[in-house]
């Protein structure tokens, strides 16, 4: 469950809540009854390492690539020197 910062516009006071997704928004404050203002946190997921930006997946035209770069193509095999007769 996701934890909210709220502060009254009226008396400043500020408070952390556990509410669900589906909860509505609390609109009074519990000290003083007056009128609340969600507060906006930056956000704690960090990403590290290749992989998670769009020019890492993505080729200039915009359609998916693979993430790990192609194998070069094996050469083709030599033939077999033939024998010579004797």
């Amino acid at each position: 469950m996701p934890t909210y910062a709220y502060a009254c516009k009226d008396c400043g006071h500020a408070f952390d809540i556990f509410q669900s997704f589906t909860d509505s928004t609390l609109t009074s404050c519990p000290e003083c009854q007056g009128a609340l203002r969600k507060k906006f946190n930056s956000v704690g997921v960090v990403f590290k390492g290749s992989g998670f930006y769009r020019t890492d997946s993505r080729d200039a035209k915009g359609s998916t690539v693979s993430a790990a770069p192609a194998a070069p193509a094996a050469p083709a095999a030599a033939p077999a020197p033939a024998a010579a007769a004797s």
